[in-house]
This record gives structure tokens, sequence and C-alpha cells, in this order.
């Protein structure tokens, strides 16, 4: 069986957030988010070790982050760059001599705190040895509207088939350094391994693992999180 490692990017500023420090370094129920996002991949049978890719500019917010309390198997790489993709890109040439081509490679947004261990453990299990990969999705439920540039409806979109990407996202290694090198725009790891002409596995997640982007989903995570601990 190949080996499972994880990186966490979070070198965002967190500008939609509306704070003066980057969101993932907000408080949930006295940790920073980041913290929870960190322990959920942290799963027994999970990945072997967690690399946490950050932003040099954050200096001062890193600080409240005792990463000794983390663990042998968590590892601040300071290395963020412009976008999400170069990010990856950063920490995944920052980790080429530990791992192997067809080690596996799990990308959890830093913003996803409330990941569960059921979620995680589908994730692995589905993907298993699969040729590509895959990634957690939720079939999209709403009613879709494009607009047309005027504030007005255009036209309804179909959603039969439509599904909305989450994270982590699993692929190879060496499959995931081809991808965003060849991909630097790509907004998320499937989109990179799908211009490549791959077709990756849709592993269903679940409506709880939420990306905290407003100050109102942070009030969500804590609640799911405080939700799951008295379950």
């Amino acid at each position: 069986m190949s080996r499972r490692f994880a990186i966490v990017p979070a070198g965002g500023s967190g500008s939609r957030f509306g704070t003066p420090s980057p969101k993932q370094f907000t408080l949930l129920r006295g940790q920073p988010l980041l913290v929870h996002t960190i322990a959920a991949l942290l799963a027994p049978g999970a990945v072997e070790h967690v690399f946490v890719a950050l932003s040099p500019e954050h200096q001062q917010s890193h600080t409240s982050i005792n990463w000794a309390l983390l663990g042998a198997r968590v590892t601040p790489l300071w290395c963020a760059g412009e976008t999400r993709a170069i990010t990856v890109q950063n920490a995944l040439h920052a980790i080429q001599d530990q791992l192997h081509a067809m080690d596996w490679v799990l990308v959890h947004d830093g913003a996803r705190p409330c990941l569960s261990p059921i979620a995680l453990q589908r994730l692995m299990a589905t993907v298993g040895e699969d040729a590509v990969g895959g990634l957690l999705a939720v079939p999209v439920a709403d009613t879709l509207k494009h607009q047309d540039g005027a504030g007005r409806v255009a036209r309804t979109v179909d959603r039969t088939g439509l599904w909305a990407a989450q994270t982590p996202q699993m692929f190879r290694y060496g499959l995931l350094c081809q991808a965003l090198q060849d991909n630097p725009l790509a907004t998320d790891e499937a989109s990179a391994v799908e211009a490549l002409g791959h077709h990756p596995l849709l592993v269903m997640g679940e409506a709880s693992n939420l990306k905290v982007t407003t100050p109102a989903d942070l009030k969500w995570a804590e609640y799911i999180l405080a939700a799951r601990e008295s379950a």
C-alpha cells in the first residue's frame, strides 16, 4: 500500500473574512481554526505526516499556534505563494526528498475545520489504489441561476450531474506535481488533474465539511464541532 501524506494550504489573507488577522488563525472553540483542520487529518490510520503551507508574511499570527503540541507528525512550511496552486506546488517541492512518486497526497483547505473521520475514511477507502485519485464532493441541491451581467437572471442552469467540490483532494505525488506544473492557475487540484485528461473519482462528502469564508460560517463551524463532541 502506498503511503499517505497531507498538505494544508494556509497562506491566504482571508480578506473576505473581515478581520485584521487571517481567518485560519481566528479562534474556534478556544483554538486557532487551523488547529482543528490539522487535528482532523491526524485521525488514527489517516496520514503519516501533515505539512502546513504558511506565509512568512503572517509570522506574527503563526505564534498563536504551539507547533510542538501538535506533535512530530506536523511540520510547518514557510512556502505559501500568491495562489492556492502555487502554494501547493511550493509545498510539493519542499518535501520532494521525503515522498515517492506513487505516495498519496491529500490536499485539504486550511479553512475547513469540520472534516469528519467518517468522510476522511470514506475518501481513502474509495480511492484505495485507484490509478487517478479523487476528491470529496457533494451533489448540488440548490437551483442554479446564471447572471446576465446586469444583475438579472439570464437562464436557469440544469444541476443534473453537478457536484460542489470539497477537500481533501487525494492524488499521487508524481501526478499532482505534473498537474500543477502544467496548470498553475488551477483553482483546485482536481481541475489540474482533469486538464491532463484524467477523471478523478467523486466521493460523497458532507455538508458539515464547510469552508469558513465569513464570520457566519465560523458560527456554523462552532456549532458542528460542539454537536460532534457531545454526540
